[in-house]
């Protein structure tokens, strides 16, 4: 394989985000290879890191979420200690579904999940109050997912690493 992606790399990256149950045949089939080089290069993307897992998307309606927040917490100490114990509180709570430490007036923007306004008050209060550094905590809740599918686009030329 060269050291860029090539058109039948990007098909397949693509092929794979939007349904990952793809079969080998079923994907060489749609970037016209055979199925052994097609697993071959399915194997080495993996390999290099471009597709980092599989999973499946899940129904926050079927598993009774009801609220989506997103949630802005300002830490009220910096030190690598406090910042090491808050990452690490952090990856224990499965309600936390996303979270990024961002620039701004605050410092970590958490996607929470929760059955409702009540379950999220309580959790906003018994868990993110008590997570290590936080001072302060802003949320905002999602009225409606209008693009939730996370696919990312694949540029046209890209450097392998």
């Amino acid at each position: 394989m060269s050291d860029s992606l090539d058109r039948i790399d990007r098909e397949l990256l693509l092929a794979l985000q939007s349904n990952a149950r793809l079969t080998v045949a079923e994907l060489a089939e749609r970037v016209s290879l055979s199925p052994s080089p097609c697993w071959r290069r399915v194997k080495q993307l993996e390999e290099t890191g471009y597709i980092q897992g599989y999973q499946a998307r899940l129904s926050t309606v079927q598993l009774g979420y009801g609220v989506t927040a997103f949630v802005s917490l300002m830490m009220g100490n910096h030190t690598q200690e406090v910042a090491r114990a808050f990452e690490a509180r952090l990856a224990e709570i499965p309600e936390i579904i996303a979270c990024h430490n961002v620039s701004g007036r605050y410092d970590f923007l958490l996607e929470v999940v929760a059955a409702d306004l009540n379950a999220f008050g309580e959790f906003a209060r018994n868990t993110l109050q008590a997570l290590p550094g936080v001072k302060e905590i802003h949320s905002s809740f999602s009225l409606k997912a209008v693009k939730s599918e996370r696919q990312l686009p694949i540029p046209e030329s890209l450097k392998r690493s």
